[in-house]
């Protein structure tokens, strides 16, 4: 009779339970129950969630909801999107209201750490400018002392407004509104000389402005702003998928995986392809997912790089560069771990 080693066991033992398929959560559970995604998003932040007169919704937000649907119900259509402001977003998310929050909002230690919110990753990184009115001839940020500024209630903009203000010896006077619509009419209708936000929430609401030419976004960035969707503290699985259904749209990326061609890739040599499609390997028992969950979500929504082009890229309304948005291998930020 074969005696094993005390260590020989135990390893074999955490190899068993790392193969372990995962526990449905219970949000998993209530998603599947339901047979729709509940997703918060922004009122309205032209590239990232806007919908339009008939009611559909399109941004970089809500493309990552839609890839959650996709990834657990096997349909990225089946998702109700949940517009909510500033104030409101957290407290819907604890409150069990929805259950991802995908709205452009900055990751912060006092956010994750004391909410009962969990933030999955970083799908934008950003910072926080100005745009004032091009006839003011300001042409630094440091030239704004005694301004009045435009700002939303409950977002890290009014923390971060004060400090510059006060780190460089100026004054201002702060108008305070609920939502970006309120804020975009005051200030085109000026109420104030001075509209601050993150860079990429700017860029977007100067594309509505009567005569956006009329409006400069000047080049200083005061603050760090790495946005990224969030979910309940305390489930852990429901946590797994979301992280790793942004993994796998920078992934598919990284490895010319498109809505296009996805279907042909399927017969690619490549072992890191044929494992993200589930052709080798099934990595979706892990998260309580199935074989084809990577696959459903570049077939249906596209990767992280097809996201950003149709939503936020030069070719849009907005015309954001990747920057620090583009991928490790390409000077950028994006930098997923391997699925494998």
């Amino acid at each position: 009779m074969l005696i094993r080693s005390l260590p020989t066991l135990l390893i074999g033992a955490a190899t068993l339970a790392l193969a372990l398929p995962a526990h449905a959560g219970k949000t998993l559970d209530a998603v599947k129950s339901r047979g729709q995604l509940v997703c918060g998003v922004n009122t309205s932040a032209p590239g990232f969630s806007a919908a339009d007169s008939q009611g559909k919704w399109t941004g970089l937000d809500v493309d990552f909801c839609r890839a959650v649907a996709a990834a657990v119900l096997n349909d990225a259509s089946k998702v109700k999107f949940v517009p909510l402001n500033s104030q409101q977003r957290f407290a819907s998310l604890q409150a069990g209201e929805i259950d991802v929050l995908s709205r452009n909002s900055t990751w912060t230690l006092t956010r994750d750490a004391s909410l009962g919110v969990v933030f999955t990753g970083i799908n934008y990184y950003d910072g926080q400018g100005f745009m004032v009115p091009k006839k003011l001839k300001i042409d630094s940020a440091k030239k704004m002392n005694g301004a009045t500024v435009c700002v939303q209630s409950g977002t890290t903009s009014e923390k971060n407004v004060a400090d510059y203000f006060a780190a460089n010896g100026m004054k201002y006077k702060s108008v305070v509104f609920d939502t970006a619509e309120a804020i975009t009419g005051a200030f085109f209708s000026g109420r104030c000389q001075v509209y601050t936000t993150d860079m990429s929430d700017i860029a977007g609401a100067r594309t509505k402005a009567p005569k956006p030419d009329d409006y400069v976004i000047l080049p200083t960035v005061i603050s760090k702003e790495p946005l990224g969707p969030s979910v309940r503290r305390g489930d852990d699985e429901w946590f797994q998928i979301v992280r790793w259904t942004l993994y796998a749209m920078q992934e598919a990326e990284e490895y010319g995986l498109t809505q296009a061609n996805v279907d042909e890739q399927k017969a690619s040599k490549d072992p890191t392809v044929q494992r993200l499609l589930g052709v080798s390997e099934d990595t979706g028992k892990l998260l309580g997912l199935d074989a084809q969950w990577v696959y459903r979500i570049v077939k249906q929504v596209g990767n992280y790089g097809e996201s950003f082009e149709r939503n936020l890229g030069p070719k849009t309304p907005l015309q954001l560069p990747r920057g620090p948005n583009n991928l490790w291998t390409k000077g950028g930020l994006m930098y997923a771990p391997p699925i494998r």
